[in-house]
């Protein structure tokens, strides 16, 4: 089973798309806070993660820098999800070492297409 990290701090977005990812064969691991997902990256080693942006303690741009500085998570592919859809976000994401960004709220047949492309790059 295919596990994906989400670092997700608000409880109705973490129950509501890990109950979707469930259903699409999935298995959800949930961080709360950006340094949490800093840490389950490494004990979890997820094949995905999806990080909220604006996050508590670390945000989503500082922990996805941290997770693309090591060695043992770089390769992790990260998509950054974020409800502040502003000019020049994407490119803020990508810079930080996000391999996507989409927005919320999720519209979520394309993020399964984001997901099933950064996993099949990931595979190959």
């Amino acid at each position: 089973m295919t596990k994906i990290l989400l670092v997700e701090d608000n409880e109705m977005n973490q129950d509501m798309l890990s109950r979707r990812l469930t259903r699409r064969g999935y298995q959800v691991v949930i961080a709360v806070d950006g340094q949490q997902g800093v840490e389950m990256a490494h004990a979890e080693q997820p094949a995905l993660i999806l990080m909220d942006m604006s996050l508590p303690v670390l945000d989503g741009w500082e922990a996805t820098r941290q997770i693309k500085a090591d060695e043992a998570t770089r390769s992790i592919p990260i998509i950054a999800l974020t409800a502040h859809a502003m000019a020049g976000d994407r490119d803020k994401a990508l810079e930080a070492g996000c391999d996507d960004y989409d927005i919320k709220p999720v519209d979520l047949p394309r993020l399964l297409e984001k997901i099933a492309a950064l996993l099949g790059q990931h595979e190959a």
